[in-house]
């Protein structure tokens, strides 16, 4: 039986195409042209891949993109937008919703093919690469691509048995930590890499931050809440004209079994064990 694809689109003769270039893949098309029917397509159809018009006669593409990324039940199902939106930041509304391809029309067959070929490799690559093995993330310092990664780490997560409290625990973490090593290591220097390590084995989940910048002593960080004193930093902060925060390190220790620096400083360890009962993991650097 073929595998299908859900093209979405409200032009007929231009999802008529898609489906054309679809069947010539190998793939049986299913044909939509309101946002509306994508869910219940999904459910009936199971689509391999999802070609997505952004300017829907019902529903803006971003938002169903967005929505179908942040369900646990689709999130894997790549989607490639297929739009005559070409500036650069519909492409950046694109990645920040989590596709997985953006085409502006017109395109060529061989641009289709790629985009979809490239969308179908994340894929596999995920579902082989999610519950087990190690993968490295290696980002520009900017908030929008640590979302991206910490977007596609939850994909991972999703193959895991974490819970969804637990998943959306260190998505929180990310964020708190790759947001302070973009901030204090990395000065907001966007040409410096961001790297993130997502490591799973029987026992636990595994995600190293790592920045390039000169480290730091965590023990000594007077302008930043800690266990002991979780708003005394607030005035030295105000003194000192930085903006308010100064949590992101307690927070983010309280969201995962075990939480450590390297002893210079730029790596930061992140652990969640799968099965807390099976005792602590281990904290090795």
């Amino acid at each position: 039986m073929p595998r299908t694809v859900l093209i979405v689109d409200d032009e007929r003769d231009t999802n008529d195409v898609l489906a054309s270039f679809v069947r010539s893949r190998g793939f049986e098309p299913i044909q939509l042209y309101a946002g509306a029917q994508v869910k219940a397509a999904i459910a009936e159809h199971r689509p391999a891949l999802i070609l997505l018009d952004v300017m829907l006669p019902d529903f803006d593409g971003f938002a169903i993109c967005d929505a179908l990324k942040r369900d646990r039940e689709t999130n894997l199902i790549p989607i490639v937008m297929v739009t005559a939106l070409h500036e650069d930041h519909h492409r950046v509304a694109g990645v920040r919703v989590g596709a997985n391809g953006y085409l502006a029309k017109p395109f060529s067959p061989d641009q289709l093919f790629r985009a979809m070929d490239e969308a179908l490799a994340w894929n596999e690559e995920h579902r082989k690469r999610g519950t087990s093995g190690e993968i490295n993330f290696d980002i520009r310092s900017e908030l929008t691509y640590l979302q991206q990664a910490n977007d596609m780490l939850a994909d991972m997560f999703a193959h895991t048995p974490l819970t969804d409290r637990q998943i959306k625990d260190l998505k929180q973490a990310v964020m708190e930590m790759g947001g302070n090593a973009i901030e204090w290591g990395h000065r907001k220097n966007a040409d410096l890499v961001l790297r993130i390590t997502y490591r799973i084995d029987a026992e636990a989940i595994t995600l190293i931050i790592q920045d390039q910048g000169p480290g730091f002593n965590p023990g000594r960080i007077p302008h930043a809440a800690s266990d002991e004193d979780p708003i005394g930093h607030i005035d030295l902060r105000n003194e000192l004209g930085i903006r308010e925060g100064g949590f992101g390190i307690m927070l983010a220790r309280g969201l995962v079994d075990d939480f450590h620096y390297n002893t210079r400083g730029n790596e930061v360890t992140l652990i969640k064990r799968l099965n807390p009962a099976a005792g602590p993991a281990s904290t090795s650097s």
